[in-house]
């Protein structure tokens, strides 16, 4: 085991640090481990404890936060490949060793020329095609077939996709076989085919008709087979689909992996003057062993594209929730517990505490996961806008109704449909919704044909819909339908240990979106924070943190840059710390108009006087509401007739 970092950006790329001792520190301090000298990290920023071959990292309360693989962390274990960002640097984890000889023989490369005028030299591309070893009668035929098995195993290495393999290894076999038509079937499951391609030599849109009779004997009992006389053959005799094509001649070889039949290849003739021997069977078998590694690694390959497209868009949201706190651990058990189930799940909680980013993780976790995730606001809609949305409509169903549109419930079939709001659904569609959920069938409007549906709902509420049914606003037979397994969104105020994490993460996301380098928040800052109450909960720290990044002039965010209610806030207790900013506000704004006044409505004069840029000098100006104040003090370009505010 070698643990150690390795920095990937900044001046120290590629430098290597070595995780040897017990316990590494990690911060700008040249005293440090790790010493890092970049004003975006902390002077103590972080710790990496090791216990044996765990290596756990641990935030001191940085200015920026700790990431790791983008996600900001208090204390995390780490293991190999993690991503560690502290502040702008980028740092690589890794625990594997260097490449060490593998076990075995040792080899050694000897430059000494062996090559001398006996020797034979072919390229790839001639093997077994113009031999000179095999011209008798009895091995012309041996030797195209082995040609013709190299030519077809040098064609599939170059290709990635299953239905080019598959066009090409019927092209190849078209070339050695006398045959009409070819298919290849590939098996998922015992019965069903995830993948059929099939080809006449005549007519390439042609459909080829295959016998299950055949497919089936070959798939259960993995033998190739042959037959020249399908008409008086006691197996094949009663299969109707070779009768009615008038095939004469066919074989079919099994795809065998690890023992494993994955597939078949399937040909045939309607030519009476063609008869099949062991030689084409064979020759066939031979195909079928080359093929089947080819056929399955392109289908493995063309599943991980897949389930890494489908993993990057996963990633791409926000990368869900983020919380390391008691109340949030219930809530990611709870989401390993329920996303496996079909079940209906009800989200309640506040305003702002993360409902949607639940139900998404919920989906995402569950099998459905490549399916539709479709979300619906019910209190965004009015009742007859809401019904076609959630149910579809026929052209003509109503005024306005030009064409036929599916439903927001049919769009998600197969997958996850969320129901925002879910108490704010009017009556008439409370009753459409317990039918849905009772049979999983929905009518569009203007229709009267049933559609089988196979989704899974997850509702959420702000509101208490026990209340709500005891006024007779929210039904309580759908409040039991929809209740099967419930969970509440814990509000800011109950996991107040999250909040540095998330306000970290919100200054990470929003510097960058505004283009503006923020190093992190000042620890005054950070202590009003973590002790306002949040009404808002995570929307409203957010809007909080994006407001200071944009109005805010300095490399740190601190306590002015934030909202007026959060300084407002502070109880009883810390009265005195919400003078102290008010205090240093206003020192702040008598500097600005001073050094306006001095520098007579000149803007960058006045940022000149007060050593700062003069865009952050028009920032401060917004942050600290002096457009009224400054009024009185005409600049030289409001006298040439322009305004700079």
């Amino acid at each position: 085991m070698n643990p150690r970092l390795v920095a990937i950006n900044g001046s120290l790329k590629g430098s290597t640090f070595s995780l040897t001792e017990d316990q590494v520190s990690i911060g700008r301090e040249s005293a440090s481990s790790v010493p890092l000298s970049h004003n975006s990290v902390s002077r103590r920023h972080c710790l990496i404890k090791r216990n044996d071959n765990e290596f756990v990292i641990c935030d001191l309360d940085s200015f920026n936060g700790t990431f790791v693989n983008g996600v900001p962390v208090k204390e995390q274990t780490l293991v190999h490949a993690d991503q560690i960002k502290i502040g702008s640097i980028a740092l690589l984890f890794l625990t594997g060793e260097g490449e060490d000889p593998s076990s075995g023989s040792l080899v050694q490369l000897d430059n000494s020329s062996l090559v001398a005028h006996s020797t034979t030299q072919m390229r790839p591309e001639t093997f077994l095609h113009e031999t000179e070893l095999l011209q008798s009668p009895e091995h012309e035929r041996v030797a195209r077939d082995l040609g013709a098995l190299c030519k077809i195993g040098s064609r599939i290495n170059l290709l990635r996709h299953t239905k080019e393999l598959q066009h090409e290894i019927l092209n190849s076999i078209f070339e050695v076989v006398p045959v009409n038509r070819g298919a290849i079937l590939l098996s998922q499951g015992d019965d069903e085919f995830s993948s059929l391609y099939g080809r006449d030599r005549e007519d390439e849109n042609k459909p080829i008709h295959i016998s299950r009779t055949v497919v089936d004997k070959v798939r259960t009992e993995g033998v190739a087979l042959l037959s020249n006389d399908i008409r008086t053959s006691e197996t094949l005799s009663t299969a109707e689909s070779l009768i009615a094509a008038q095939i004469n001649s066919l074989m079919c070889a099994p795809l065998i992996l690890f023992e494993k039949i994955v597939g078949v290849i399937y040909l045939d003739t309607s030519d009476p003057t063609v008869r099949f021997d062991e030689g084409h069977l064979q020759l066939l078998a031979g195909i079928a062993g080359i093929a089947a590694v080819a056929l399955e690694n392109a289908r493995q390959m063309e599943w991980l594209e897949g389930e890494n497209t489908r993993l990057r868009s996963t990633l791409a949201i926000e990368h869900n929730m983020v919380g390391e706190s008691p109340a949030m651990g219930e809530i990611y058990r709870f989401i390993e517990r329920v996303a496996p189930t079909n079940s209906a799940v009800l989200i309640c909680g506040e305003s702002g505490t993360g409902k949607e980013l639940a139900a998404h993780a919920i989906h995402v976790n569950s099998p459905r996961a490549i399916k539709p995730f479709v979300v619906i606001n019910c209190a965004a809609l009015a009742e007859t806008l809401l019904e076609s949305e959630l149910f579809g409509h026929e052209r003509g169903a109503f005024t306005g109704a030009i064409a036929q549109k599916k439903g927001k419930l049919e769009v998600a079939h197969g997958g996850t449909v969320f129901l925002d709001e879910i108490g704010e659904l009017a009556p008439h569609l409370q009753s459409r919704l317990l039918r849905f959920l009772q049979d999983h069938k929905i009518e569009r409007l203007g229709s009267t044909r049933s559609i089988e549906l196979d989704v899974r709902v997850v509702a959420a509420t702000n509101r208490n819909l026990d209340e709500a049914i005891a006024k007779g606003i929210f039904r309580a037979d759908l409040y039991h339908r929809l209740n099967v397994m419930k969970v509440t969104m814990p509000p800011v105020r109950e996991r107040r240990p999250d909040i540095p994490l998330l306000a970290s993460y919100f200054v990470a996301k929003y510097s960058n979106l505004c283009k503006r380098t923020v190093n992190g928040i000042s620890s005054a800052a950070r202590a009003l924070l973590q002790s306002y109450e949040w009404p808002g909960n995570v929307r409203e720290l957010e809007n909080a943190i994006e407001r200071a990044i944009v109005l805010g002039s300095a490399d740190v965010i601190e306590p002015d840059d934030l909202p007026e209610r959060i300084l407002e806030s502070a109880n009883s207790g810390k009265v005195p710390m919400a003078k102290y900013y008010e205090a240093i506000k206003q020192a702040k704004r008598e500097l600005i108009l001073n050094a306006l006044e001095q520098a007579k409505g000149n803007y960058t004069e006045a940022a000149n006087a007060l050593g700062v840029h003069p865009n952050n000098l028009h920032r401060l100006i917004r942050t600290l509401d002096l457009k009224t104040a400054i009024g009185d003090y005409p600049s030289r370009a409001e006298k040439a007739g322009g305004r700079i505010l």
